[in-house]
């Protein structure tokens, strides 16, 4: 009984256990469930408030970044003018205004030829496989855009910002249009503007048909069959097929339509006319542009096919001769002149400063191709300084007597004439015939200056740094350049060695090389030559030439052009102020709107003391020096230019590869140079006289076509700042006495006039002169004493009377005969 109640009450138990655990079980399932949907509509609720937050946010940066773009893009064409319709059809239809270069008195010297081949046709010349072949490859939508597709400007962008995506084009057909005739090719942000803006004002005024119309008639298309370049779809059926615009077949036209995107690349032609051995790139385009015909539907697929297993080869017309129209040396520098004039308004307009092309040559070469292009197109004249009546006489001159001097035509010349007081270029020869030899010789030919380098770098500063006056002392004993072991002497003009010292008039006047040498490494010393080049913008091809000793007789054979030579001499006759030669005096547009005028900014260089001693000792050089030929050939033609006080100097470079003579009046300088072209060849010892007699027959042809450029009257004349010293013609220096070998002695010599612009001479010393060694001192003090005569019929005493018995054993005795 116990025992039943006992099981009753474990099962109960037992039962109720099991009914709480289920009930405990359920309660915890229960339980679960809830935690779990908690838990998720808590993360939803989070993520939908994130969601909505994110939402809102880029809302917001959106509605930021649009504000913030639409005013930028504001900003960037607040600038911009408005065209009208006219001026946008002038632009847009590439209608070119002759643009001319004229003399400085206006007369014409050439229109300015362009370099593209173009013909424009109608709509209705073209064919209309063109027109869709452009279409599906360049701007799908260009049916019904306005002028740009939202879209691609913005993923251009992106690309642009990103980096990513590689380029994206985003261009349409009337953006081309605008890109290509109404602004520049400069990838900025508002030039990108600027763009959308036109674009859009274009597709304001103009039809879909027109616009595609003017794109194919203004689009670059490479190269015809003659090697020119051409633009417009008729001169690319014509000089690639040999046919017209509007006959072109299917493959023609989608050759064509290829070819703007990289008109050079796809060419079938060189740019000597010659077809491409490899023409591989210009046929995979044209399948290409037959592809995206076929994908939008212009073409069947049979038509495709066809097209595209063409052999178009078969039509590319046969290479010509084509004959090139020249102008010759005249327009073609002022040509490049005007072009480099015009190039600041377009690369500054970008943003860009003139340090930015300096050492950019492909950002350079951009820049002078917009001036060029702008140039052939918008109706400029351009006024040169050239003197027209000058100009022919001085090319005549050289025409007829060149021959008689320098022989046949592998050696060339070349002068400049140079208003000495603005740097006006009023004359030139470039060369002897443009048509045997294209080379400038004037103004881009750099070769060694020779002995005319020797007032600009060593006499000149020299003075300027008060180290030596018109008469001071110059060792002109025989030496060889530092660190040159060989046997060869440093030669002088006579290509003799000398021995003794000389005057710095008589060295410059003589051109000894000697001298100019020991000159230059002492002023070396106490200046930089370097810096009064820069000033006259003179170019030298290694700085480092300047620290050269062989440098101060013209040791290069990269120096300075024939301009900035004659500039350099220029700068001596006015005074010491250089004035930078020029050749374009302004440009107007076609409306006589001044967009450039020359203006005269004189830079210091010598103070004018300084140049007037120059011109001073260089009046020698003409008168009884290296250069008398030039006067004397003057006086035999019995030229009205003998009258004038000329002041100058010679040049020969080493192994008489070269020859000049520059020399300048009160108003202009005149140049010379000979020699070969292309190399540093020999030339015969007589052609430096040759030289100064061709550039008499120039000068005299020049002033017989306006005298009034010479200034035959004027005289040179020292500054009044000159200090005029007298010194001792043994010396250079004060007269007085000197102490040689620790005595005394009475300085010898007369008396003369020395020239200083600053600081004036110092007494004599041992060492009065510049180079040489204290042995070559001592022999020159010992020879320049001179027995005085004995009284006649009287026998001399034992005795010898001397400035100071203590010298006896250093003087060498001369002759009683002998002159001081």
């Amino acid at each position: 009984m116990n025992f039943l109640l006992f099981n009753r009450n474990t099962k109960n138990k037992i039962q109720q256990s099991l009914g709480t655990a289920k009930d405990a079980f359920a309660k915890s399932d229960q339980t679960a469930k809830d935690k779990l949907l908690f838990a998720f509509n808590v993360t939803f609720d989070v993520l939908k408030s994130l969601i909505y937050f994110i939402v809102v946010v880029f809302l917001f940066l959106g509605a930021l970044g649009g504000g913030i773009g639409i005013g930028y893009f504001a900003y960037l064409v607040s600038d911009t003018p408005v065209p009208d319709k006219q001026e946008l059809q002038n632009k847009i239809n590439d209608v070119e205004q002759l643009s001319t270069i004229t003399y400085a008195g206006g007369e014409k010297i050439a229109d300015i030829r362009s370099d593209l081949i173009r013909t424009n046709v109608a709509s209705d010349q073209i064919s209309p496989l063109v027109k869709k072949a452009l279409i599906s490859t360049e701007d799908e939508y260009f049916d019904v855009h306005k002028g740009i597709v939202p879209k691609a400007v913005i993923r251009a962008l992106v690309s642009d910002a990103t980096g990513l995506g590689g380029s994206s084009g985003g261009s349409t057909i009337t953006q081309q249009l605008v890109k290509q005739q109404v602004l520049t090719s400069e990838t900025s942000y508002k030039r990108k503007a600027n763009e959308i803006v036109l674009a859009m004002r274009v597709e304001k005024f103009f039809s879909k048909d027109e616009i595609i119309t003017s794109y194919l008639n203004v689009s670059p298309f490479g190269r015809n069959n003659k090697g020119q370049n051409i633009a417009g779809v008729q001169e690319a059926a014509k000089g690639i097929f040999n046919t017209t615009a509007d006959k072109l077949n299917l493959p023609q036209a989608a050759f064509i339509a290829g070819l703007p995107q990289s008109p050079i690349s796809y060419s079938p032609y060189l740019n000597t006319g010659e077809l491409r051995e490899d023409q591989s790139l210009g046929l995979e385009r044209k399948d290409q542009v037959l592809y995206n015909m076929y994908k939008e539907g212009y073409i069947t697929k049979q038509e495709y096919d066809d097209a595209k297993n063409y052999d178009l080869t078969q039509d590319f017309k046969p290479s010509e001769d084509v004959t090139d129209n020249v102008n010759g040396y005249l327009y073609d520098y002022t040509y490049d002149q005007a072009i480099k004039i015009l190039m600041p308004i377009y690369y500054e307009a970008d943003g860009l400063k003139t340090e930015d092309l300096t050492n950019n040559d492909k950002l350079s070469s951009k820049y002078y191709d917009i001036a060029a292009r702008e140039l052939r197109r918008d109706g400029y004249t351009v006024q040169t300084t050239i003197d027209k009546t000058v100009y022919e006489a001085m090319q005549n001159a050289t025409a007829n007597y060149a021959g008689m001097f320098i022989g046949d035509y592998g050696i060339e010349t070349s002068s400049v004439l140079l208003d000495n007081q603005t740097g006006r270029i009023i004359s030139f020869i470039a060369g002897r015939d443009f048509n045997q030899n294209k080379n400038n010789h004037a103004f881009t030919t750099r070769r060694s200056p020779g002995s005319t380098i020797k007032p600009i770098l060593a006499y000149a500063p020299a003075i300027d740094a008060g180290l030596i006056g018109s008469e001071s002392k110059l060792s002109n004993f025989s030496r060889k350049y530092k660190g040159d072991d060989s046997d060869k002497d440093l030669m002088n003009y006579s290509r003799q060695p000398s021995t003794g010292f000389e005057s710095a008039r008589q060295a410059l006047k003589m051109s000894d090389n000697v001298p100019a040498v020991e000159l230059y490494l002492e002023l070396l010393k106490v200046a930089d030559p370097k810096e009064y080049y820069d000033k006259m913008n003179m170019t030298m091809t290694d700085s480092d030439f300047y620290g050269v000793e062989s440098i101060a007789v013209g040791g290069t054979t990269k120096g300075p052009t024939n301009l900035e030579q004659t500039n350099a001499f220029a700068t001596l006759a006015n005074k010491g102020s250089y004035s930078q030669g020029y050749s374009i005096e302004k440009i107007t547009d076609n409306n006589g709107n001044i967009i450039y005028q020359h203006e005269v900014k004189p830079v210091s260089v010598f103070s004018p003391a300084t140049a007037s001693i120059m011109n001073d000792m260089m009046r020698d050089v003409i008168t009884s020096g290296t250069g008398t030929m030039s006067k004397n050939t003057l006086a035999s033609m019995g030229s009205g230019l003998t009258n004038a006080d000329w002041v100058g100097k010679t040049g020969t470079s080493e192994n008489n590869g070269d020859y000049w003579f520059i020399a300048s009046t009160p108003k202009v300088s005149l140049s010379n140079w000979i020699g070969y072209s292309d190399a540093v060849i020999p030339m015969d010892a007589a052609y430096g006289q040759n030289n100064m007699q061709l550039w008499a027959y120039i000068a005299n042809a020049a002033y017989e076509a306006n005298p009034a450029l010479f200034g035959i009257t004027e005289r040179f004349t020292l500054d009044p700042s000159v200090i005029h010293a007298e010194v001792s013609d043994f010396s250079g220096q004060k007269l007085g006495t000197a102490m040689v070998e620790g005595s005394t002695w009475t300085v010898p010599g007369k008396k003369i006039e020395s020239l200083w612009a600053k600081t004036g001479p110092s007494a004599t010393q041992f060492r009065f002169g510049m180079g040489a060694t204290d042995a070559q001192y001592l022999k020159t003090w010992n020879d320049s004493y001179v027995k005085p005569k004995a009284p006649a019929k009287t026998t001399p005493s034992s005795s010898t009377n001397r400035t100071n018995s203590n010298v006896t054993n250093n003087v060498t005795e001369k002759k009683d005969d002998e002159d001081d």
